[in-house]
């Protein structure tokens, strides 16, 4: 299965009855594996989340830690980048130069990497004080 069709098909599981915005997220680890997730609101809106997230905690309980690539699926007129906060926890795990595809649910494609999502990305070395 391909990361868009991972990715299309958990989107269609998101709950998002507030938004009617559904998300689907899938990744590729660095051992070759495929995690996905998708958003799931409540009526608190601050305290859903996002694709991106249950697909990077779906990859960590099954003890993957590396993102080698991942792709965010949305019925948008234009693909949807992650927000700022999965940017930050997609830089957590992938490099820099990982790639990032974001998709439309009629076809539309755009790639980038981590590092455009996030150019100054706060990093573990800034709290080295050595």
């Amino acid at each position: 299965m391909t990361l868009l069709q991972a990715a299309t098909a958990v989107r269609e599981r998101a709950y998002a009855p507030y938004s009617r915005f559904k998300v689907g997220a899938a990744l590729r680890s660095t051992s070759g594996a495929v995690h996905v997730g998708c958003n799931v609101e409540n009526v608190a809106y601050p305290e859903g989340t996002c694709a991106e997230a249950g697909a990077i905690a779906a990859m960590i309980a099954a003890g993957d830690t590396g993102i080698a690539e991942i792709l965010v699926i949305a019925d948008s007129p234009e693909p949807v980048p992650p927000c700022g906060g999965c940017r930050q926890k997609i830089a957590e795990f992938a490099a820099q130069d990982v790639p990032v595809t974001l998709c439309t649910t009629d076809g539309k494609m755009k790639v980038t990497t981590v590092a455009d999502l996030l150019p100054g990305v706060f990093t573990a070395a800034h709290m080295d004080r050595t």
